[in-house]
């Protein structure tokens, strides 16, 4: 199923034209109408009309979250505040926020994308999304909201936490589609399990649109398994519109990057030079149909890899795999750098393991998982839950090269968050 058939399997060709095309009429905008990006272009001597091919980007200067936050409030508006629609803020805990603005016509265009997606998946008007992410400047709930009426759903904007609450909708009003963040589907399984409701026979969901933090193959899995629905992977983030910048298709070997309105790069973190297709890397992304705030070579930070193969669904609009982690989220022990995501595919494989676990740092480098066991797992028998221990130790010294002190805990032991986890606490002496 198609909601622009004509754009989303237009031919590669006609699709670098089109990029092209507006890459560069978003350079001359930006260079008339942001005097941030006209000094920035002075400093790397690069002019407008030197954009003669997509290869050219690279001679356009990186954007940073840095950038964003100096130019707090409206330093990178390309429209005048009279011609601004909406206002979203990032999501971000420290120093000031990063500051979006949409016209009427990104909203529409951000929209457009969303019901690209669901559609992509088989949701028709027939559906009824329960919407469990948080509502307000956080662009995740309101973008993809407005995608879904577009394509005619019903929506029930919920919002996340008041968990009985949440199973109340599902029951009294058939919701059939979820979206909400992977920590709070593991939360929202333990819920259902310990209130006897069977999702399969008791609920009518089927498919889940899960994202704002990064989640590993294993966690799908588990949440697919504890929710009995579809797991679709969800990519996005409010600097580029929000969610719908990325998803799966039904055949879920990577995620669509709507590359009509994004122009992508997969960057090494340290040079940011180019990597090779298949190579992971960070994501820069270029809006190419962006009205109000126009952003070019944004370090989204997140590390991922094109998949420049077709995909069998006919859909030309090239594929990243899935997002391992973000750079800022790396740990360095004993000289090693980890992703907290190589620990939670370890734990998720295993289905003695439950879904909560948190990673300690203390000390000089020391890791300590505690780690929920499932539920009715082993009934106390110490021989087998020293064995579970080893495995977790060697499997996780495997996949990241350090050795881990591991405490397996009782179902319901560690802190549960209905929103983004919590997954490290660095108590280290640095």
């Amino acid at each position: 199923m198609f909601w622009d058939r004509e754009l989303e399997t237009l031919d590669r060709s006609a699709l670098t034209r089109l990029q092209l095309e507006r890459l560069q009429a978003t350079v001359v905008r930006v260079a008339d109408r942001v005097p941030f990006y006209r000094r920035r272009f002075e400093e790397c001597g690069v002019a407008p009309e030197q954009i003669r091919s997509l290869d050219d980007v690279r001679r356009l200067p990186f954007t940073t979250n840095a950038d964003l936050r100096e130019n707090y409030p409206d330093g990178l508006l390309a429209v005048e505040r009279s011609d601004v629609l909406r206002l979203h803020t990032s999501s971000g805990t420290t120093g000031k926020p990063k500051a979006l603005f949409f016209s009427r016509r990104d909203l529409d265009q951000a929209a457009g994308l969303v019901a690209r997606c669901f559609v992509m998946t088989g949701a028709t008007e027939a559906d009824v999304l329960q919407n469990m992410m948080t509502y307000g400047l956080f662009t995740g709930a309101l973008m993809l909201h407005y995608g879904a009426e577009k394509v005619g759903l019903l929506v029930i904007p919920a919002g996340p936490g008041n968990s009985d609450r949440q199973l109340l909708l599902m029951q009294d009003f058939g919701t059939t589609i979820i979206h909400l963040t992977p920590t709070y589907a593991l939360y929202f399984a333990d819920l259902l399990e310990q209130r006897g409701v069977r999702p399969g026979r008791d609920l009518a969901l089927r498919k889940a649109y899960v994202g704002a933090e990064p989640y590993t193959e294993e966690t799908r899995r588990k949440i697919e398994q504890g929710l009995g629905v579809d797991v679709y992977n969800c990519y996005g983030l409010s600097e580029m519109n929000g969610p719908g910048v990325a998803f799966e298709c039904e055949y879920k070997q990577g995620l669509h990057l709507w590359e009509d309105n994004f122009l992508l790069e997969i960057v090494d973190q340290a040079t940011g030079e180019p990597v090779p297709d298949g190579q992971p890397g960070e994501l820069v992304l270029t809006t190419l149909n962006r009205e109000a705030m126009p952003l070019l070579r944004y370090r989204t930070r997140d590390i991922t890899a094109l998949l420049p193969a077709p995909c069998p669904c006919g859909r030309t609009h090239r594929r990243i795999q899935r997002i391992t982690g973000r750079a800022d989220d790396m740990l360095i022990l004993r000289g090693v750098n980890i992703y907290p995501q190589q620990i939670e595919r370890v734990l998720m494989a295993l289905p003695e393991v439950g879904r909560n676990y948190l990673i300690m740092l203390d000390g000089l480098d020391e890791m300590t998982l505690q780690v929920e066991l499932a539920e009715g797992g082993f009934d106390g028998q110490v021989d087998h839950l020293v064995s579970l221990q080893q495995q977790v130790v060697e499997r996780v010294r495997a996949e990241t090269m350090v050795k881990p002190k591991v405490e397996l805990v009782p179902p319901g032991t560690l802190p549960v968050s209905e929103g983004k986890a919590k997954r490290v606490i660095d108590r280290r002496r640095l």
